[in-house]
């Protein structure tokens, strides 16, 4: 979980060199995943991430000051984890116009808030005042690997008004689909049907009509 400079993230005390020491790390990480789950972000302690990791309260402490530095962390892992997946499914040959690629970018977070643990409450960070505040929005991350992505495997320009349409839907998806999981553990179905649509329809005024590539 090192930063692309190399540092440590701000939210661990030391950043783990060992394999054995990021397997720590996750195992930590899913702990604290799995108590979200279960009793909110909110009421989550460095004590319960210990107990489910079956871990010592200084193992906690050997890689994260508070409670809150833990949440930073599964956030970013949450962020790297979705940000490579984004990568990896617009360059994905199987997908033969932008669109195709789109949606299942948009499957990609759909998917996230379904079956990754914490995801659904924790989100990114960036609304729960977890995330540290020097670093990029975390849809800004997520749009900037998108354009890319998309420029890489289909064209259509990579200019500041192709970016800040892709930024835009971002931020649309980011909206309707966390609704959709707001009061649905599976989605709201509806909700995010209506995303898709919103969706080709915004970003066709910019990549035109989805043709195969």
């Amino acid at each position: 979980m090192a930063t692309p400079s190399g540092q440590t993230p701000a939210d661990l005390r030391i950043a783990p060199v060992q394999a054995r020491s990021a397997a720590r790390l996750d195992e930590l990480l899913d702990a604290a995943a799995g108590v979200i789950d279960e009793v909110g972000y909110e009421r989550l302690t460095t004590a319960m991430v210990a107990s489910r990791a079956g871990a010592s309260i200084g193992t906690v402490y050997r890689y994260f000051p508070d409670r809150i530095a833990v949440l930073q962390a599964l956030a970013r892992r949450h962020l790297e984890r979705v940000a490579d997946r984004v990568g990896e499914t617009v360059r994905d040959d199987e997908h033969s116009t932008w669109w195709d690629a789109y949606e299942a970018v948009l499957d990609v977070f759909i998917d996230a808030y379904r079956n990754e643990p914490g995801f659904r409450s924790l989100r990114f960070g960036d609304g729960l005042d977890v995330r540290p505040p020097a670093e990029v929005a975390n849809n800004e991350r997520i749009a900037a690997v998108l354009t890319d992505a998309l420029h890489d495997r289909f064209g259509g320009g990579d200019d500041d008004e192709v970016r800040y349409a892709v930024r835009v839907s971002v931020e649309i998806a980011d909206a309707l689909v966390s609704r959709a999981f707001a009061a649905h553990s599976t989605g709201d179905e509806r909700l995010i049907s209506s995303a898709r649509d919103i969706l080709k329809a915004h970003l066709s005024l910019t990549y035109g009509e989805p043709v195969p590539a």
